[in-house]
């Protein structure tokens, strides 16, 4: 045996070794081979059980939030310029399709001063909303075509990649999310938790927009709105708003006066944890601000000692502590309920705000006796298929059929720890992959074998043979794998996650065939006519 088939066989080993070990690790009893074969190889939810949801995103709140943007802004932009107004409101779709028609409506602009009113706008949100006069002191903005159309698409990806961030945080790491239809006007997202019996926190971590706000407190705490305006006489100041605080064990809720412009806000934060006080041992959630928000934060509250700063999460006052001293990168939020929400607070800070609200249209629960009967169903059809195949290649090709069996086997184990590595779910279409690569494994090792039965026949010796057996084949197999692999990426590109599966294992599976019936049969050929003497005979 020549130094050449001794390295392949070696780099075969040390494959085959790699592949064994992202399978089940490095088990030292059998339930930790059980347990490294069930952490390695995740199921999906149609066999593992689980649940699935469909979410909705409420687009509208998405245009109602960009409209809130524009008002504050001309709010902070007109005095500046010396321009006075009477009015600035929007009008409220309530529905997905009435997103696009959000107004906004600003009265009393004195006539002399339109030119630079328009200027303003043009400055700021020119060709993307669009300025109409109503008459000579009042006017309209709304939201141009193309820019409705990149909100709803923006506003949909956000969504997406946040609830994503959201679920894989609580360790869900075989979920899928996706959306469901190709229109960003369809608005609903697919959630899919495998292993999930009870998705109640999941579905309410999900529908929390987790937008904060540390907002400075102008008055409060009262017992009611009316109490709150009437502090102030019925009229509260532009920059001044009425916040409602979380009702707690029963007790009714306390009504706040804010700032209407927070400090900070959660897109300032770097990070969030839960942490257990040292004080009372009670459960709160800690923040870490980015560079620029920490001196703003720092300035805010060396100004502001002993007045209190209002906690606001989702529009709803968590607490407003008494400012003791100056902060500067990082602060803390109390008065949770226990270590879970602390938890999710801190999961829902870390992943970002939704950009809009989020319903559930629909919700299933998939028990975990249909996935069984599918992994039985489709071990069945597996081993079966691999039986058949076999008995067919020993009976057919005598001893060569040994060498296709154990690239057959190889070509399984590489799929399997392939997608281990890659931390690929396993689906039930997944299976019909694996299953339909065993038929190209077959197809790939026929084609060989007849080559060199072709070669034979035409009287050349048994190297010679294989050697022009492997050549002549080896473009047909590229051929028929190239074919199918473009096949899957067109599944891969416009299929929905179950078909997405399927093309992934099956073109994981074809990059394993390649390899096993190319290289490995050929150097186990090459290993069997290097054992003889006198390399004259080859069973095939």
């Amino acid at each position: 045996m020549n130094s050449n088939v001794r390295f392949r066989a070696i780099a075969i080993l040390i494959i085959i070794l790699v592949c064994v070990y992202g399978i089940i690790g490095l088990p030292t009893s059998k339930d930790e081979l059980v347990a490294n074969w069930q952490k390695n190889i995740k199921l999906g939810l149609d066999l593992k059980g689980g649940s699935q949801l469909m979410l909705q995103v409420q687009l509208q709140d998405a245009f109602k939030a960009t409209a809130d943007g524009i008002i504050q802004k001309l709010k902070e932009e007109l005095p500046k310029s010396g321009i006075v107004y009477t009015e600035m409101t929007r009008n409220d779709p309530q529905s997905l399709a009435d997103g696009d028609k959000i107004q906004i409506d600003i009265k009393g602009i004195d006539a002399t001063k339109a030119g630079n009113f328009r200027q303003i706008v043009q400055d700021n949100w020119g060709g993307t909303w669009i300025l109409t006069p109503v008459n000579s002191t009042d006017y309209r903005m709304t939201i141009a075509t193309s820019e409705a159309l990149k909100l709803r698409a923006d506003t949909l990806t956000q969504s997406i990649a946040t609830i994503d961030k959201k679920i894989n945080g609580l360790g869900l790491s075989e979920s899928t999310v996706q959306q469901r239809g190709g229109s960003a006007s369809d608005a609903e997202i697919l959630v899919q938790l495998p292993g999930v019996d009870d998705p109640a926190r999941v579905k309410q971590l999900l529908k929390t927009q987790a937008v904060l706000e540390l907002k400075e407190v102008k008055g409060g705490p009262f017992p009611s709105d009316a109490d709150a305006r009437a502090s102030k006489g019925g009229v509260l100041g532009l920059d001044e708003q009425v916040a409602k605080g979380i009702t707690r064990a029963g007790s009714p809720p306390d009504y706040w006066i804010l700032a209407r412009t927070p400090v900070v806000t959660g897109r300032d934060l770097r990070n969030a944890s839960p942490q257990q006080s040292s004080q009372n041992g009670g459960w709160q959630t800690s923040f870490v601000l980015s560079q620029d928000a920490a001196k703003r934060f720092e300035r805010f509250t060396a100004a502001h000692i002993n007045d209190r700063l209002a906690i606001v999460l989702d529009k709803m006052v968590l607490s407003a502590p008494v400012i003791h001293g100056k902060i500067s990168d990082n602060g803390v939020i109390e008065g949770l309920s226990g270590q879970e929400e602390a938890q999710d607070l801190a999961l829902n800070l870390r992943a970002g705000s939704l950009p809009a609200g989020i319903e559930v249209l629909e919700e299933r629960t998939v028990g975990p006796s249909l996935g069984s009967d599918s992994i039985k169903a489709g071990t069945v059809a597996g081993v079966a298929g691999v039986g058949v195949v076999v008995a067919f290649m020993l009976v057919y090709y005598r001893r060569s059929g040994v060498n296709a069996t154990l690239a057959l086997v190889l070509n399984a184990v590489i799929l399997i720890a392939a997608l281990s590595y890659f931390d690929a779910v396993l689906t039930l279409p997944g299976i019909a992959g694996v299953i339909l690569t065993i038929g190209m494994a077959v197809d790939s090792n026929v084609l060989i074998f007849e080559r060199i039965r072709e070669e034979l026949r035409a009287g050349k010796a048994a190297i010679a043979a294989v050697d022009a057996g492997f050549k002549k084949a080896f473009l047909t197999i590229i051929d028929t794998h190239v074919t199918t692999v473009v096949s899957c990426a067109i599944l891969f590109l416009f299929g929905t996650g179950p078909v997405k599966g399927f093309a992934v294992t099956l073109v994981i599976g074809l990059l394993a065939n390649v390899f096993t019936a190319v290289f490995v049969s050929r150097t186990i050929f090459d290993w069997e006519l290097g054992m003889q003497k006198k390399a004259v005979t080859l069973s095939i």
